[in-house]
């Protein structure tokens, strides 16, 4: 009984160390690649008119060939943070 009830505190010590918030990005994010908007540092204009938190997509081709689309979220800060990125097939099997 008393190893249950220990097992049961480590488990829930545990699982309270794992909450994470969906919508939060307060990692450095994703590290640059050639063709990103933050490759050679952050951009020299602000983003003043948008809203802190908004996020847009930027679609490049990168050094290999391949069609990249990233996602960026506007920093408290206004500077600009990776938050995801998505490298597009090359080849579709779905062409008709």
């Amino acid at each position: 009984m008393k190893r249950s009830i220990g097992f049961g505190l480590v488990f829930a010590l545990v699982l309270t160390g794992c909450t994470t918030s969906a919508g939060s990005y307060s990692s450095a994010g994703l590290a640059p690649i050639p063709g990103s908007i933050t490759y050679n540092g952050q951009p020299r204009t602000k983003l003043t008119k948008s809203p802190v938190g908004s996020s847009f997509p930027h679609t490049f081709t990168d050094q290999w060939g391949r069609e990249v689309e990233e996602i960026y979220i506007i920093r408290p800060d206004r500077s600009l943070l990776i938050a995801a990125r998505h490298y597009r097939p090359v080849f579709s099997l779905d062409d008709d």
